[in-house]
């Protein structure tokens, strides 16, 4: 239930959740519009079985946003193809959104989920197979068509069956444009579609006119014309257009639409063109971006470079055509305007008029693709976007500038205006990679932040981890330039992901698993409000889900609009974990 009010000039969302702890609606504020005027996926139970322990199965499902705040479950579990349905629960589950079946023997078992509303158990139901053996697997294997590892990954529902799916990009690797990092790619990258059952549903070469580079190859899963399946955007090339050196700086180059279900090209346009550009470094950097620029259908960004030049051109997707709904670039704007792109590209309703704008770095574009705020710092390496200090109204952004600083390479602006709220009042060299910006400390409110700056030979020098109020909380080495988090126990704190390790920040505390493989993502991707940890593998992709039993339930993270974006266009680009459009622990 949604209803919206004004607040200093400022359109704000009042969200009402449920929280079964409190007994209670709890009233969650944020800019933008109602969950309901966006155009947003149809989402199943994500109901899932891990393995927690020898005899120990965790069952996990998906609190919706449109559910009812009554709704409660029933659990069954099946030991065997025509045995006897064994209900679990005594009682309708209604204070959280999992179980633990305790004391299974070793077997193959289908366990069953149904929905009860106003007391009445309905006939709908999601199902989950396990077979437990000796060997706790708290994890969901999807093994790959082959023996590689994957860069990236691309989540939404590709068939319209309500689960989501996920198309990765492999092989993991990555070769940079900047001359002094450049080397000729050994192979062609190909996106591949997999159900999360196993199932794979294609694949697609992009060829050897996509370098095997992160900034040649921005890719998007989106459901762009609202018919329930996703489409995936991405940028192609024909023939093999190399160079003698291996570099491609020729050829045709397009934004393509493949469709989710079959990988099969619908339409392409023309990519902007490398032309305008001083250097083949500079004409490389491409990304791509989901913005609600109507405040209801998804349009899709094509953007071309960070450091001087940057074009963008908005596209709408319908009845399997591109049409253009405006462009922008920065030549003959004042410096403000000039190389202030970052590494990955984000879409929020900054303002409050119930429409996107697109951040663009240390820039944001209005939703009619006019500027409308720059601070001027120039390239950032990270930038985050969210309800970040939820003592002030609206959202806020927090950056970690790369470009050498007298002051403020660490700082923390109005989203809405770009006012610099609160700033390092120092030097800084290069603030480097993705830092972290999450809420990880109950001490504090909001989110704190962390951004490490580099030494002349570019490697750590020192850190601050910052209180969304702009207090120093610690300079400890947290990972060197920043960890990676989740949102993993019980509470509404991310842990740290540092290596194979899952910690917890204050109180310090290791959490189990040990992560095997390198981390790739971070989402909510099954189960409960919780995250789940992806990570690559040889030949597998290894989805980690918490076991820890929850103490209240909450609707699925993925349905918040800003999270959702953050999601998506976390498959191309540098990766940052995704936030909220609102203070999960404001909800306690």
């Amino acid at each position: 239930m949604a209803a919206s009010r004004c607040s200093g000039g400022r359109r704000q969302v009042i969200v009402r959740w449920w929280n079964i702890a409190l007994g209670a609606f709890v009233l969650v504020t944020g800019a933008g519009p109602a969950h309901g005027e966006r155009q947003m996926e149809k989402l199943d139970r994500g109901f899932v079985a891990v393995q927690a322990g020898p005899r120990a199965v965790y069952l996990t499902w998906r609190l919706l946003r449109e559910d009812p705040h009554d709704i409660a479950f029933n659990l069954y579990r099946q030991n065997q193809e025509g045995a006897a349905v064994v209900r679990l629960n005594k009682e309708p589950i209604i204070r959280t959104c999992d179980f633990v079946d305790d004391g299974v023997a070793a077997g193959t078992y289908r366990y069953i989920l149904r929905a009860v509303k106003q007391g009445q158990e309905r006939r709908e139901e999601s199902s989950s197979s396990l077979t437990v053996g000796e060997k706790a697997r708290p994890y969901l294997s999807i093994k790959l068509d082959g023996n590689y590892t994957f860069q990236k990954v691309g989540i939404a529902d590709l068939d319209g069956d309500g689960s989501l799916d996920v198309v990765i990009k492999q092989p993991n690797q990555n070769i940079d444009p900047y001359e002094a990092y450049w080397k000729p790619s050994p192979g062609t990258y190909k996106l591949e579609a997999y159900t999360l059952a196993g199932k794979m549903l294609w694949r697609y070469d992009l060829g050897w006119a996509i370098e095997q580079g992160i900034w040649y190859s921005p890719y998007i899963v989106y459901d762009l014309d609202g018919d329930g399946k996703a489409e995936v955007a991405v940028k192609t090339g024909e023939g093999d257009p190399r160079g003698p050196d291996g570099r491609v700086q020729g050829g045709p180059e397009y934004l393509t639409i493949l469709d989710g279900a079959t990988g099969k090209p619908v339409t392409r346009v023309a990519w902007p063109p490398r032309e305008m550009f001083p250097s083949y470094n500079y004409a490389s950097r491409n990304q791509l971006a989901v913005a609600y620029l109507d405040g209801k259908r998804p349009a899709l960004i094509v953007l071309r470079g960070t450091y001087n030049v940057m074009v963008a051109i908005a596209y709408r997707y319908e009845k399997g055509q591109l049409s253009e709904i405006w462009r922008w670039d920065n030549r003959g704007l004042e410096r403000k305007f000039q190389g202030q792109g970052a590494h990955c590209t984000q879409a929020a309703d900054v303002d409050g008029d119930g429409r996107d704008e697109i951040i663009l770095g240390s820039l944001v574009l209005d939703d009619d693709g006019k500027p409308l705020w720059s601070t001027g710092l120039g390239h950032p390496d990270h930038a985050y976007v969210g309800d970040l200090n939820p003592e002030r109204p609206g959202m806020e952004i927090y950056y970690g500038i790369e470009t050498r600083q007298q002051k403020n390479g660490m700082c923390m602006v109005d989203a809405k205006t770009g006012e610099i709220l609160w700033g390092y009042d120092g030097p800084t060299r290069h603030v480097h990679s993705h830092g972290m910006c999450s809420d990880i400390d109950p001490r504090y409110p909001g989110a704190e932040c962390y951004s490490a700056d580099t030494d002349p030979n570019k490697d750590f020098a020192w850190a601050k981890l910052w209180s969304a109020q702009g207090k120093v909380i610690s300079e400890e080495n947290l990972a060197g330039f920043g960890p990676w988090v989740a949102y993993w126990d019980a509470d509404p704190y991310r842990e740290l992901i540092i290596g194979s390790r899952i910690r917890k920040y204050y109180p310090s505390q290791e959490l189990e698993p040990r992560l095997e493989g390198s981390y790739v993502a971070t989402v909510d991707l099954v189960g409960d409000w919780r995250e789940e940890i992806i990570t690559t593998i040889p030949g597998e992709i290894r989805i980690y889900v918490t076991t820890i039993p929850a103490v209240d339930r909450r609707p699925s993270l993925f349905q918040d609009p800003l999270y959702r974006l953050d999601v998506a266009m976390a498959a191309m680009g540098y990766y940052q974990p995704p936030l909220t459009s609102y203070d999960l622990a404001s909800q306690k």
